[in-house]
């Protein structure tokens, strides 16, 4: 995690999101790259469809305002000592924060969420959903602030398909990286039960050859599994909650389809979210 992308629109929720991510950049020695996706009127930035030089004044004023606005950023206390490349872009905020990520070379986002409130309410409308389902590197969803971002248990919810084994190597390093334990749990539900022998059989089976050191493997049953992974994760008062996605296809695919959007929106804890 040596270079964090940030989208930012300025909000108390990107702020949340903005701290947590300098205390992973202060932790492994990175750096933030600070990004707020400008955007314009199309004929504000586009000198064909508008009217040209006519509209670059106030193109230079929205420039103005938001660098800004990350000067005050920037100076905050808790960015001290951390660098920071600040960036504003002409684009439409999902596919900018995207190219951005990999013009850079970044190895994790952080994106600030209102929670509970729903994706539609989120950090520059739906680009956080859109930002999770397809990126290729992990995303991490910041709900609330934290002063000390330390995780001790970290949830992360399988259905032990092998061909998705790659996804448990990401949490594996993820977990070893912010010195937490990994808790692999498969969520048994009347849909799709399977006995206690045959879960652990297959859990067993999907981490062999894998580096178990800090991994506990649990089978929780409940009703959904949406409703599992929340509820395990609170009975553990878990730090932090992490799912795959399947791109464009929905998150989590292997949850009977869909997990739904609604896991990382009900969840009161940050989301970590790894791409198959």
């Amino acid at each position: 995690m040596r270079r964090i992308l940030v989208p930012t629109d300025f909000s108390v929720q990107a702020e949340n999101a903005l701290k947590v991510a300098a205390q992973l950049a202060k932790k492994f020695n990175g750096e933030i790259y600070l990004l707020h996706m400008l955007e314009l009127p199309l004929q504000l930035v586009d000198p064909v469809i508008g009217s040209g030089s006519q509209n670059l004044p106030e193109a230079l004023f929205f420039m103005k305002l938001a660098k800004k606005r990350f000067k005050e950023v920037i100076d905050q206390p808790f960015l001290k000592g951390i660098k920071v490349h600040d960036t504003v872009e002409f684009h439409q905020a999902f596919e900018g924060i995207i190219e951005v990520s990999q013009e850079h070379n970044c190895d994790l986002i952080v994106m600030g969420s209102h929670g509970a409130n729903g994706f539609k309410e989120v950090f520059i409308g739906s680009n956080t959903e859109k930002v999770v389902r397809n990126s290729s590197i992990p995303v991490l969803v910041i709900k609330n602030g934290y002063d000390e971002f330390n995780i001790d248990n970290f949830v992360f919810a399988t259905d032990c398909d092998l061909e998705n084994k790659h996804t448990l190597n990401k949490a594996i390093k993820f977990a070893q990286k912010i010195d937490a334990t990994l808790h692999l749990v498969y969520i048994n539900t009347a849909n799709n039960f399977k006995t206690s022998i045959e879960a652990e059989d297959c859990m067993n089976d999907f981490v062999k050859g894998e580096n178990i050191e800090k991994i506990m493997l649990h089978v929780y049953n409940d009703v959904t599994v949406e409703k599992g992974v929340l509820n395990f994760a609170r009975s553990l008062n878990a730090g932090l909650i992490g799912i795959s996605t399947h791109g464009r296809k929905g998150l989590a695919h292997f949850f009977n389809g869909s997990i739904s959007e609604d896991l990382v929106n009900h969840a009161n804890r940050p989301v970590v979210t790894f791409k198959i």
